[in-house]
């Protein structure tokens, strides 16, 4: 299965992550994508840049090096209402990814918790990606929540990282994987990239897909015209 665009990936902004920009599309290029998306972390996470860096996005170019550049950012779900940490900005953002980690959530995080917050999510018109949602220790009701995420057009995140620096959350993934293909629910496959030479390498996750006999056209980003067309499914929301 080939990958034509990576659109979960950190710079130096994020303060835990170790390239630049312009790094990561080099990356992009060498790897032989279409497309990489910049998205730091933003909010409650420590270090991470504030909102005038995301506003100030706008500078950079729409392609550099014939690499299209999206711009975007990884937000924190802070409850169990599903309200993430995303101020509102002067400019749309081109993606914006929503994500459970330990520090920016409020409360518990059982799975009753973790379900309502998934919910609360796929309600929310500026969130494209469903980040990481296989993290082991945030589980949430599969079988109920991903048919949500296709009604509301959310794209599902096959996340590479997760196999390796999320211990014990491959068994999850596999099941969300699973239900996605059950259900026809689209999703996107992406490294995470904290440094460079992550961009582009996504074997665990194609791996992953492969051994459940996954359908491609289900990946958005397995295809150029497919990722043109939910780009422009996303910007009729806000037109």
């Amino acid at each position: 299965m080939k990958i034509i665009a990576d659109t979960h990936c950190h710079t130096v902004a994020s303060g835990h992550a170790f390239s630049t920009l312009l790094e990561n599309v080099q990356a992009a290029k060498s790897a032989g994508l279409w497309a990489v998306a910049t998205t730091d972390h933003i909010g409650k996470i420590p270090d991470a840049p504030g909102p005038w860096y995301f506003e100030n996005l706008r500078i950079i170019p729409n392609s550099i090096n014939n690499i299209k550049i999206l711009k975007g950012v990884e937000a924190n779900i802070i409850n169990s209402a599903g309200d993430v940490d995303l101020p509102e900005m002067k400019i749309m953002l081109d993606w914006v990814i929503a994500s459970l980690h330990d520090l920016p959530f409020e409360g518990p995080h059982g799975i009753k918790e973790c379900t309502d917050a998934w919910l609360g999510v796929a309600e929310n018109p500026r969130i494209n990606v469903i980040g990481h949602s296989g993290t082991v220790g945030f589980e949430y009701d599969y079988e109920s929540v991903i048919p949500v995420f296709g009604q509301k057009k959310k794209l599902v995140e096959i996340n590479n990282s997760s196999h390796v620096s999320r211990i014990g959350s491959t068994k999850n993934c596999l099941e969300i994987a699973r239900i996605c293909k059950k259900y026809q629910v689209p999703v996107i496959v992406n490294s995470d990239a904290h440094f460079s030479f992550q961009v582009g390498k996504f074997e665990h996750a194609i791996a992953l897909l492969e051994s459940i006999n996954f359908p491609e056209e289900l990946v958005i980003n397995s295809s150029i015209s497919k990722f043109e067309k939910y780009l422009e499914l996303y910007s009729q929301v806000f037109k």
